[in-house]
């Protein structure tokens, strides 16, 4: 179970997008028009939900997925077309229940049950795959690790997620978030060295049996993360 640390970076998550972040998220996730600035934070999150469903089975026909900080609901409605179960997660109860009324009804196969709350809630069950698109972000590598673990244990096949690379360029991109007054600010993203991580999910005991499969980063003006996906050895 991951510890003190990411309980209190989890607070500070959900006061952001449940309270601080709100109307922006619902702007940012939609088809309103924004600055220039989130425009290539939209279309970068677009890119990866498209890497991270490439990831994934196209007939997910009965399988059970677990959406963890799903957000308004995008990635969670395009595997449910799919044909997938998606237990859909959000710290923001608030961006959940936008999420609700996102959901189209001509969702076809697939379902959507839709919950405010911590992603390694036991209550959630078991799934065949988990993805976590920008949830880590905010968490330190070593929580990262621990919430991989805990959530291994659950999971049959596949593991799709996304963390904070360390790049100059995100380096640049926290100097200048600095500038703009504290109460205005998300919670800071922790940016990672790609081989530390690596090295790092190698040495885990609890992931000895899943194995490290593809990578791809994405980066698009202010919006930069990297893709990663373990598969449950055989």
């Amino acid at each position: 179970m991951a510890g003190a640390s990411y309980e209190e970076r989890r607070g500070e998550v959900e006061t952001y997008f449940d309270r601080t972040a709100v109307k922006a998220w619902e702007r940012l996730t939609s088809d309103a028009p924004v600055n220039r600035i989130r425009r290539t934070v939209r279309a970068g999150r677009d890119r990866m939900r498209g890497i991270l469903l490439s990831w994934l089975p196209e007939d997910l026909s009965g399988r059970v997925i677990l959406d963890a900080g799903c957000g308004t609901g995008a990635f969670a409605t395009e595997a449910a077309r799919r044909g997938a179960h998606v237990i859909a997660i959000d710290l923001s109860p608030t961006l959940v229940g936008l999420a609700r009324e996102r959901l189209p009804a001509d969702l076809g196969p697939g379902s959507v049950d839709f919950r405010a709350g911590d992603m390694l809630d036991p209550a959630l069950g078991t799934f065949d795959h988990v993805v976590a698109m920008d949830s880590f972000i905010h968490y330190e590598r070593p929580d990262i690790v621990r919430v991989l673990s805990t959530l291994s244990a659950r999971t049959s096949r596949s593991m799709v997620f996304t963390y904070a690379p360390r790049t100059p360029a995100l380096a640049a991109m926290h100097a200048i978030g600095k500038l703009f007054p504290r109460a205005d600010r998300s919670p800071a993203i922790r940016p990672m060295a790609s081989r530390r991580f690596l090295k790092h999910l190698a040495k885990e005991p609890a992931l000895a049996g899943w194995a490290v499969g593809r990578t791809e980063r994405v980066n698009c003006g202010f919006y930069v993360s990297q893709a990663l996906e373990l598969t449950k050895r055989s």
